[in-house]
């Protein structure tokens, strides 16, 4: 499910970007590779996930530290009608608190590290988007880069001005990242610690009937391709560019009286 975490989180980002006063189409691009990337990071409990893997051992051994913290939270808080499990995926970093704090740490960083720790933050999330979706965001990604330099008088300037944007897009892209998880049939615990039916670690779930399976008929053959195209309209300009071509192809001219 890896692909489409990426691609709501994108949705969600160029969404967000403008509510939030990133306003240009520099910074809704960045805000929203970030949401995009960091819409994969909760399954950095899972030592089989593309966010375990990303950096080798140094993201394998925060992986190992978190599913830890996890376990042991866990077993800490679990109430009297949550399962025997070891409470490692799907659990802390699958959480409103772990999304709230995350974004939290990111501002507190963005802001002591300015211009590095900002561009440091976007690139996190292209690489996490990246593995995610494919190599084809690698030349893409470049291209950005280059547009990026020739259309913006101090590329620098306007990156360090999401200083304190990109702390809202990290815990939007996990807050994401938890919303997708509870459509399907395991659902999602992301309101913990409130306790639900004397569980504390409750996975929150749609009715049956509407949840999927992930990587199978429903995310591939629905999910996905309304996404894409989702993705593709939410960039600035493109929607009231689509709208104004509608409206000249199905718009009959009016004919003036008498001719």
């Amino acid at each position: 499910m890896g692909r489409t975490h990426a691609l709501t989180g994108w949705c969600a980002g160029l969404a967000l970007a403008p509510a939030v006063g990133a306003g240009s189409v520099h910074q809704a691009v960045a805000f929203a590779a970030t949401t995009a990337g960091f819409a994969l990071l909760p399954d950095l409990d899972h030592p089989g996930a593309r966010a375990s893997k990303l950096l080798g051992p140094v993201t394998g051994g925060i992986s190992w530290l978190l599913r830890k913290a996890s376990a042991g939270l866990y077993a800490l808080t679990k109430g009297p009608r949550d399962e025997r499990g070891k409470g490692t995926h799907r659990h802390l970093s699958h959480t409103v608190l772990f999304a709230a704090g995350l974004g939290a740490l990111t501002t507190f960083a963005t802001n002591a590290g300015g211009w590095w720790a900002v561009a440091a933050v976007v690139l996190i999330g292209v690489l996490l988007a990246e593995d995610a979706l494919g190599d084809w965001l690698l030349p893409v990604a470049g291209g950005a880069v280059i547009w990026w330099t020739f259309t913006v008088g101090a590329a620098n300037v306007e990156l360090e001005q999401l200083t304190g944007y990109l702390g809202i897009a990290v815990g939007a892209g996990c807050l994401v990242h938890c919303l997708g998880d509870a459509l399907t049939e395991s659902g999602c615990p992301f309101l913990f610690p409130l306790p639900i039916a004397g569980e504390t670690w409750y996975e929150l779930r749609p009715p049956r009937w509407l949840r999927f399976r992930t990587g199978k008929r429903v995310e591939n053959l629905l999910i996905f391709p309304a996404f894409t195209i989702a993705a593709i309209l939410l960039l600035p300009g493109v929607w009231p560019l689509v709208t104004d071509l509608a409206e000249q192809l199905f718009t009959r001219p009016v004919v003036e009286a008498g001719h």
